[in-house]
């Protein structure tokens, strides 16, 4: 038996391939193990400690669960001298091992810092009711931002010399890509934009062009709405910036307006104190504002009132609900009252000089076709003279 170096005794347990394949299989389905239950393992060990040495632990598990199962493999196949062959042949020294375990340890400790600021973020701005959900999510993402930042930054000066020449070619590098790349920066500058300008928030119901729904996400890319449909939309933060953005929810209530028609014959006044009363008895309708009628307009057929009320807390579903039981509510003090929300109706009138006859709507006398009348009241009257 020769002699064997570092792991290289695990070659010489395993001597078949077989067996080496197992060994193999059985590391590999280990770190898979621990990569598919890390979620339920901080859970675990959040329930019993806190959060900060949650996050050690667990990320200790998986690093040494990593670099056992890589030495493993490397020891069963007997690797250990290529590894030694490669080091010395691209001069490997111990110095970069010292960089590369530092690169790596700085690495682990990025994740874990990021995690706890994320952590600490939602602890303390969650806490204050001045601070929203959108807030909080801008601040975790530019502590995001800078903690990468400064540790890729640290990690370029432990491997790089000329650290200023590598930021000076990355700036102009970045002139070069922003040239070439303007839409993609715009849309990344609209997003910080609407981030910090906060026209809407996430759960606001917005309107965007030919859209609506509810927002569920902003990034820096693009802003996801939830349409009353079910369905996802993601709209580029540039479209939304050059758009009219309406945001139903930024007050905390929204006027729902109800158009009905009164009939000529009908007292309008009546009608607009019976219509007010009826939408201000509604459960959804608040007391102030209170409600309001307006005569509109003066239709072919009918006087025209707005009927219009405020209710809180807007969303698409409460709106529909209020405007149903304020059209369901007026027609039914309508009808108790006797007033009468008329038909479209048309009035027709024949030239003098045909000979023909007159038709307008009113008492019938006589009817035309039932196929020109179209269903509508008409009644025919004599020519003069006749």
């Amino acid at each position: 038996m020769t002699d064997t170096v570092a792991l290289d005794w695990l070659s010489e347990i395993f001597r078949t391939t077989p067996l080496r394949l197992a060994v193999t299989v059985v590391a590999v389905s280990a770190l898979l193990g621990v990569l598919l239950s890390f979620g339920r393992l901080q859970n675990c060990l959040n329930q019993r400690m806190r959060p900060l040495y949650s996050d050690i632990v667990s990320t200790t598990v998986l690093v040494g669960t990593c670099l056992v199962s890589l030495a493993v493999i490397v020891g069963v196949w007997g690797q250990t001298d290529q590894l030694r062959y490669i080091s010395t042949e691209y001069d490997v020294g111990g110095d970069a091992v010292a960089r590369g375990v530092f690169t790596f340890v700085l690495g682990i400790a990025t994740l874990i810092v990021m995690r706890v600021v994320h952590r600490v973020t939602d602890e303390i701005l969650g806490s204050a009711s001045a601070v929203t959900a959108h807030q909080r999510e801008v601040t975790h993402r530019l502590s995001q931002v800078i903690i990468l930042t400064v540790s890729v930054i640290v990690i370029l000066a432990l491997w790089v010399d000329d650290l200023g020449g590598i930021l000076i070619g990355a700036g102009f590098l970045g002139i070069v890509v922003g040239m070439a790349a303007q839409q993609v920066l715009g849309t990344v500058l609209a997003g910080f934009v609407l981030m910090f300008a906060r026209p809407f928030e996430i759960g606001d119901w917005i309107e965007v062009e030919d859209d609506q729904g509810i927002v569920t996400d902003i990034s820096i890319v693009n802003t996801r709405i939830r349409s009353f449909d079910g369905e996802y939309i993601m709209i580029p933060n540039d479209v939304i910036s050059s758009s009219v953005v309406t945001n139903r929810s930024r007050r905390g209530r929204i006027r729902v307006e109800v158009d009905v028609g009164v009939d000529y014959a009908a007292d309008v006044e009546r009608a607009s104190e019976l219509a007010k009363s009826a939408v201000s008895e509604l459960e959804k309708s608040l007391e102030a504002p209170s409600a309001q009628i307006v005569t509109k307009s003066l239709e072919d057929s009918a006087v025209l009132l707005g009927v219009r009320f405020w209710i809180d807390k807007p969303s698409a579903r409460r709106e529909a609900e209020a405007r149903t039981a304020a059209i369901h509510a007026i027609k039914r003090e309508f009808e108790d009252a006797g007033i009468k929300i008329p038909y479209p109706q048309r009035e027709l009138a024949g030239r003098e000089e045909t000979g023909g006859f007159r038709v307008a709507d009113g008492h019938e006398t006589g009817t035309t076709d039932p196929q020109e009348s179209d269903g509508r009241e008409e009644r025919m009257r004599p020519r003069e003279g006749e």
